[in-house]
């Protein structure tokens, strides 16, 4: 069933009031997704991939006819410790948030939450100038100092 058919098939919010109980198979890595094992009533992205779907304007609403993939791009915690997902939409370049869902993949979960620090926005190797500019001690322990390359 395409999107336009579903529109015309249940009223405005009715997604917001009722399950979501319908099976899928992932636009990125092409596996099956199913609703059992989420831990909610709303599936919206790939347990694997993480990957969703541009579907709503507003939660539930199924009213976006952009359609596109949403990649995850960070993850931040909510209140009361729950985590949850930031997709930035391919094409139109949209940022919204969804719940984790029980079963999704804590590693590929953790590789998006470890990225910032992976990859900092600045370079590693002019953090002790960095931090003596800001008025601290501008050294690093022993054992967390890089070698020069001559020493190796």
């Amino acid at each position: 069933m395409n999107r336009e058919n579903k529109r015309k098939q249940y009223e405005k919010g009715y997604y917001k009031t009722h399950a979501c109980n319908e099976s899928f198979t992932c636009k990125n890595c092409g596996r099956p997704v199913v609703p059992t094992g989420a831990g909610t009533d709303h599936r919206n992205h790939c347990p694997n991939c993480l990957h969703s779907l541009h579907v709503d304007i507003e939660p539930g609403d199924r009213e976006s006819d952009c359609g596109s993939l949403m990649e995850p791009i960070a993850v931040w915690v909510r209140n009361k410790g729950e985590w949850a997902i930031i997709h930035r939409c391919k094409r139109c370049g949209e940022i919204n948030s969804n719940r984790v869902a029980a079963d999704d993949n804590p590693m590929k979960l953790m590789s998006i939450a470890m990225k910032p620090l992976a990859f900092p926005p600045f370079p590693l190797e002019r953090i002790e100038e960095m931090t003596a500019l800001m008025g601290g001690e501008g050294e690093l322990p022993e054992q967390y100092r890089r070698k020069p390359e001559a020493e190796e």
